[in-house]
């Protein structure tokens, strides 16, 4: 029987799985915290002790590290639920770049699944502006979302509304990115990101280059 320290990384990540009962297991994994603030993901086939560089207690968090190509082939609701989250938080900080429709659409997909159709006697004024969805949302952003979330997601269930925001999400460039800022020679902001096809490079939320692996 293995000792603690010779635990390997993938004890813990089948562990939280089996906890929620997950079959798709493949998609997610483990990421932590190092005591200078970097973030690392959680190697399966290696000792959990020896990848712990700092004191305890330890920053850890179950996140999405493989994000499917296409939606439409996740069997469990429970895997497009947890991806759903992720790409909520995507959105919320700032990862998943997107355009003015493309945000006011997912905006829309979420309140539909957070609240359920709109109703005009409980939802008033400025309703959308109760839920913190994009790092930066504008008066005229809101009332978008608000209009798509009265006219286009009536009779949408949670369930649909999650699945549509994963089906626009996987259309965007930025799907799947975790794009780190930098300047160029100009000293212009550019994002460097990696995904499965290759090493991308965003300037706003538009891809400028992408060197395919």
């Amino acid at each position: 029987m293995c000792s603690e320290r010779e635990t390997k990384g993938q004890f813990l990540i089948d562990h939280v799985c089996n906890h929620y009962c997950l079959l798709e297991k493949d998609y997610f994994g483990i990421r932590y915290v190092d005591s200078e603030k970097q973030r690392h993901w959680l190697e399966p086939n290696k000792s959990i002790f020896k990848q712990m560089k700092s004191h305890p207690p330890y920053t850890m968090c179950f996140r999405v590290k493989f994000y499917p190509h296409e939606p439409l082939k996740i069997k469990e609701e429970l895997t497009r639920y947890l991806l759903y989250l992720q790409i909520k938080r995507d959105i919320f900080h700032g990862r998943l770049l997107c355009g003015f429709s493309d945000a006011a659409y997912l905006g829309g997909c979420i309140i539909q699944a957070e609240l359920g159709d709109y109703d005009s006697d409980e939802h008033v004024d400025n309703y959308v502006s109760e839920f913190k969805i994009f790092p930066k949302q504008s008066q005229k952003l809101e009332r978008k979302i608000g209009e798509i979330h009265k006219n286009e997601f009536r009779g949408q269930s949670p369930a649909i509304a999650e699945f549509n925001l994963l089906l626009r999400a996987h259309s965007l460039e930025t799907y799947g990115v975790d794009p780190h800022p930098c300047k160029d020679s100009t000293g212009t902001t550019t994002f460097l990101g990696f995904t499965a096809t290759g090493f991308v490079v965003f300037q706003g939320n538009k891809r400028i280059h992408l060197l395919k692996w």
